[in-house]
């Protein structure tokens, strides 16, 4: 009866006697850590959670408290992962899943490491092999969490985590634009407003990521939407429906029917998507709000069952934008910033060129851009190594720009420079899979998992687009990526169910 009382009381002791060593800070900090490992313990997705949203902390804690470790959101992750196989041996159930879209991102990872045989720098290049290896580590660990019992129930406080930590980002974003003294300088707008950079320290990361995120809440918002307007029949008579109508499941009958979420979820998911996109448009990042905008264009088209009616929406609200900038009704500065889109695609030799405060940031982009097919031409198979595009780069650079920006601003460009052409196929193939299997998903699906899917068929198109002007696997986003990839499994099985 006293054995474990006292063990309590040993334990405490000793706790306090270790804090007051400790710095408050520190001692803070490692008490939120014991808490963190603890509730992991009952539930791993605890350890997810709180890495999800240490990681992005990274670049903030390397300017701001150096005496905090800054990766410790990855540190976090794999004490979480070592929780979670410690817990299902001593539960004697722990095994490896092997979740729908495992295969291609195998295939990708083995043919970067076959990059790694004679890289440019192998200690970076197994860097970045292990960051993608997180990203597998976190797939088959929050996959594992959402099958079985309780399944559902664990996808949701997933999803809430993605979009909690989203939202904490734009508000913070939301913060630096218009109220903070401390923004620095160069990122000002005007005399008033600055650009969102979040914990993120630079704008365009920051909108990679809140667009990346903040695709899930808008692909459930439409389809709440939608099928709240083409089930209009089901909710004011007893009558079946028309069979030329859009709804969903015309079968359905008007007992069974319900709305995909409720009332006050919907209400959350609008204010969630309402601040990210607030925070999206106060980065002021022309990538973040072209691949936002592609992301919103893939939801529309993918949200009626018909291809059809999908490009039908897609047609009409590009000729609504076009209609709203040809008339004048956008802000100036917006559509100022929007025009300038063509200029960060485009792609021309740059030698030679004259460089002003206007071009700047354009040729210094294409100029990194032209060294990564000079290490591809020179290493066209297998490139450089994975992770070598900084090392390589005083070889391949332009004679103006001596500085690496640490990688080619164009992930394609950079996954071509780095694994060579069978690197960046093999890169297409797993997108593809990705892309193609959410797409078949959302033509079975109803409800918020239909939504779910539509969602993350925008978050993967962002990634898709945005990785033609940045790379956004950077400040530890590679873990969100990692539970996307476990959301994109979980609705591609829900859809194979009988």
């Amino acid at each position: 009866m006293w054995i474990a009382p006292a063990a309590l009381a040993l334990v405490g002791v000793g706790w306090g006697l270790l804090l007051a060593r400790l710095s408050l800070l520190n001692g803070l900090l490692l008490t939120a850590l014991a808490f963190v490992l603890v509730g992991s313990l009952w539930e791993p997705l605890v350890g997810v959670g709180a890495a999800l949203f240490l990681g992005p902390l990274w670049a903030w804690l390397n300017r701001a408290l150096p005496q905090v470790p800054a990766l410790i959101g990855q540190s976090v992750f794999l004490l979480t992962v070592g929780i979670w196989i410690v817990r299902g041996l001593l539960r004697r159930d722990l095994h490896i899943p092997l979740p729908p879209l495992l295969l291609p991102l195998l295939g990708f990872m083995g043919v970067v490491l076959l990059s790694l045989w004679q890289p440019a720098d192998v200690w970076l290049g197994f860097l970045e092999w292990g960051k993608w290896g997180q990203i597998l580590v976190m797939f088959l660990l929050v996959y594992d969490r959402m099958c079985g019992v309780g399944g559902r129930k664990r996808v949701i406080l997933v999803l809430t985590l993605l979009v909690s930590v989203a939202v904490f980002q734009a508000l913070l974003g939301l913060w630096q634009s218009g109220i903070s003294e401390d923004t620095p300088e160069p990122f000002a707008i005007n005399e008033r407003f600055f650009r969102a950079f979040g914990t993120f320290e630079q704008p365009n990361p920051y909108a990679g990521f809140l667009g990346l995120i903040g695709a899930l809440p808008a692909g459930l918002v439409a389809v709440a939407v939608w099928e709240w307007i083409t089930n209009y029949e089901l909710r004011i008579t007893n009558h079946e429906p028309r069979p030329q109508s859009l709804i969903p499941n015309p079968k359905l009958p008007i007992t069974d029917y319900k709305l995909p979420i409720t009332n006050r979820r919907f209400g959350l998911l609008l204010f969630a998507l309402v601040a990210i996109v607030a925070g999206l448009l106060a980065s002021w990042s022309r990538g973040g709000w072209m691949g936002f905008a592609a992301a919103l264009l893939a939801i529309v088209a993918a949200l009626p069952r018909r291809s059809l009616w999908g490009g039908v929406l897609v047609i009409v609200l590009l000729l609504g934008g076009w209609g709203l900038y040809a008339t004048g009704l956008l802000p100036e500065p917006i559509a100022a910033r929007l025009t300038g889109f063509l200029e960060y695609t485009r792609f021309e030799d740059v030698r030679g060129l004259s460089i002003n405060n206007a071009n700047y940031a354009v040729i210094e982009r294409m100029a990194h851009w032209q060294a990564a097919l000079s290490m591809w031409r020179a290493h066209f198979w297998l490139g450089v190594g994975f992770g070598g595009y900084e090392t390589a780069y005083p070889t391949h650079r332009l004679i103006n720009w001596p500085l690496a920006l640490g990688h080619a601003h164009n992930y394609y460009l950079n996954l071509l420079a780095e694994t060579g052409i069978l690197g960046l196929l093999a890169y297409l193939v797993w997108y593809g899979s990705v892309m193609a299997a959410l797409w078949r998903a959302s033509r079975r699906l109803t409800g918020w998992p239909r939504g779910l899917g539509l969602g993350l068929i925008g978050a993967w198109t962002h990634l898709a687009v945005h990785s033609l002007v940045d790379n956004l696997l950077v400040n530890n986003v590679h873990l969100h990526v990692g539970v996307l990839l476990a959301l994109s499994a979980w609705v591609v099985a829900r859809a194979r169910e009988p």
